[in-house]
């Protein structure tokens, strides 16, 4: 059984999509052990509560100096034994301790089709801005591995979304998640939780034929 440990940062609607999925056996041999979110007030912890899901905030705020955040951050996240740590909308910048410490085990999404619109300053709404405003048809979202780089790990899944002619960055952002992001983050993580997914040279290879 995979263990994972879900960073988030805000509402948790990929959390919630993660959650879902589970309860629908369209992701099997995993479990969600830990949440952990740097903001108090994120709903995402509300979501894990209400599924009987341990979960906890660790919030740069309360430590002095970041060093001390980034050793408290891995210490917890150890203390769960995590096989997987999934980044659902977490807008933590991690240290490089966590990365080397987990290698090819932090999954991301990004709201993107890597490698366009992508990198530093592309998170959040943002990126649907930057979309629009460059007249993209095509946008879409990537799930990958997380190195040391910005967006710049393995890519495991990828989904093309339409760029609508009315659209605006909330609407954009909305249809994203919904036809994006909600359906390749559950089935990655399905992917990797049977033993499907490895890393060769830098690039994921997905056995098994069709997904």
């Amino acid at each position: 059984m995979l263990k994972l440990c879900v960073l988030v940062s805000g509402g948790g609607t990929n959390l919630q999509a993660i959650l879902d999925a589970i309860e629908a056996g369209k992701i099997t041999n995993a479990e969600v052990a830990a949440v952990i979110s740097n903001n108090p007030n994120a709903f995402a912890l509300q979501r894990a509560k209400r599924a009987g899901i341990e979960h906890v905030c660790v919030s740069p705020k309360s430590f002095a100096e970041r060093r001390l955040f980034n050793r408290a951050l891995l210490e917890k996240i150890r203390s769960y034994e995590p096989d997987l740590i999934v980044l659902a909308g977490c807008m933590v910048v991690l240290p490089k301790e966590l990365i080397a410490a987990y290698p090819n085990r932090i999954i991301n999404i990004h709201p993107a089709l890597i490698p366009a619109f992508c990198g530093t300053g592309y998170y959040g709404l943002t990126v649907h801005e930057k979309v629009l405003e460059r007249g993209a048809k095509i946008t879409g979202a990537t799930v990958h591995f997380v190195d040391e780089g910005t967006d710049t790990g393995p890519i495991i899944l990828q989904k093309a979304v339409e760029v609508l002619q009315d659209d605006t960055p909330e609407t954009l952002q909305r249809r994203v998640m919904e036809q994006a992001e909600w359906v390749i983050m559950p089935e990655a993580i399905n992917l990797i939780a049977n033993g499907r997914v490895s890393v060769e040279n830098g690039k994921v290879r997905i056995d098994g034929g069709d997904r």
